[in-house]
């Protein structure tokens, strides 16, 4: 009894430190042994794979960064330590693709109409310079960060004059302002 009950404890301080769980804007370098585009550019996709692969432990998703340097999936041998990095998404085996869900960015959401401005932006993983741009306009109450190599070339912000419903999509980072 007393052993289970260790094991349960051990079990739980593991997963309340987070180093089990899969999680955008985390990296995992290193003990690479397969690797492979994601032309979808979903980090799901990556997941799934290291699930049927008997030989995986771990893997790592990079974003794409242009429409010509697709996202990539990185399979891993081993679980190396998670590295904070916004370009990246990453796990072990059985967990999952696990979005932050606190904050005020909404990760891999897509909040499609109300337009009523885009521009091109600097490449900025966490979408910052779009929820600025958001905050600093009157007529703004939401906007949605289109991240590069999803359609386009470059990092595109949408500024949007009502809140639409979130849809679930890798491309997109988005958020409410008012």
């Amino acid at each position: 009894m007393r052993f289970l009950l260790v094991l349960l404890c051990a079990l739980i301080c593991a997963g309340a430190g987070g180093f089990a769980q899969a999680q955008t804007g985390f990296d995992r370098r290193g003990g690479d042994y397969a690797s492979f585009a994601v032309r979808s550019g979903d980090p799901a996709v990556c997941a799934a794979r290291c699930e049927r692969d008997r030989n995986c432990r771990a893997w790592s998703f990079s974003y794409p960064r242009t429409v010509a340097v697709q996202a990539m999936c990185f399979l891993k041998k081993e679980v190396p330590p998670r590295t904070e990095d916004k370009c990246c998404s990453s796990g072990v085996k059985g967990a999952g693709v696990i979005e932050p869900r606190t904050g005020p960015e909404e990760f891999s959401t897509d909040r499609v109409g109300g337009d009523y401005r885009n521009f091109e932006l600097a490449t900025n993983p966490s979408a910052e310079a779009c929820r600025t741009a958001c905050e600093g306009e009157r007529r703004c109450r939401a906007w949605t960060y289109l991240r590069p190599g999803y359609g386009t070339a470059t990092a595109r912000c949408f500024l949007k004059e009502r809140v639409t419903r979130p849809r679930s999509r890798p491309c997109c980072i988005s958020g409410v302002v008012r």
